[in-house]
């Protein structure tokens, strides 16, 4: 039987905001392999981004359910969500959020020093290396160019050797050279991990290189598609 890394179920969404309620998902169910990679596409409002966000506990559903390696992420405080996406799930977004106040190998270092792993800084430094950046370690953010602060922001979502790893339009504010140096980084290295990767992504080259493509319209999974393969 295949492993799952995530089983959604009747997943919903709904916001309150100054004109009232809005439904952002409705009713969302498939299901991804351990191992797989899965681009989400559609056009800007579909939900994509927010769908990515409930499937890192980084937002809580309003229905229906989330499995994430077995365990129900729409039943765990925020507590509880911190601790598994600490333990098991790496997280790039599309703005690098690096601490400007450190450098390179510190941002990498110390979400593993703050998790109690051992040998945090030689972690770092390693991935640091990964992503090609060995001789940048020492370097502010200030003093890197955007394709370098998106490395950064990839090794230390890959430090911790995660389970999942979930990236957020991770190219899209970078130029076509930079974003197709990171693409080749994001399938490189979530494979030599063994990451399952799951991306949002308005590139349609990108999402092409994934397992599966899932579409959003108006928060729905597009008619024809094979959601739950």
């Amino acid at each position: 039987m295949t492993e799952l890394a995530f089983s959604l179920n009747d997943v919903r969404l709904s916001l309150d905001g100054n004109a009232g309620r809005v439904d952002i998902l409705h009713g969302l169910t498939f299901d991804i392999a351990r191992g797989d990679t899965v681009g989400m596409v559609g056009p800007s409002g579909s939900g994509k981004s927010s769908l990515l966000m409930l499937m890192g506990g980084l937002e809580q559903s309003t229905g229906g359910t989330i499995t994430a390696l077995g365990q129900r992420l729409d039943r765990m405080d925020e507590d509880a969500l911190a601790r598994f996406r600490r333990d098991h799930m790496g997280v790039v977004f599309q703005s690098f959020h690096l601490i400007p106040t450190m450098t390179a190998l510190e941002n990498v270092a110390t979400p593993l020093e703050l998790a109690g792993a051992p040998r945090a800084f030689d972690r770092a430094s390693e991935a640091l290396s990964e992503v090609g950046l060995a001789d940048r370690a020492g370097h502010y953010p200030a003093q890197l160019s955007g394709g370098e602060q998106q490395r950064v922001a990839l090794a230390r979502a890959l430090a911790p050797r995660p389970d999942i790893l979930l990236a957020d339009e991770p190219t899209g504010n970078l130029d076509e050279a930079n974003g197709a140096a990171i693409t080749d980084l994001l399938f490189r290295l979530s494979a030599q991990h063994g990451a399952t990767l799951v991306l949002v992504t308005h590139a349609p080259p990108l999402a092409a290189r994934c397992d599966r493509v899932i579409t959003l319209r108006d928060g729905r999974i597009a008619p024809g598609q094979d959601a739950a393969a």
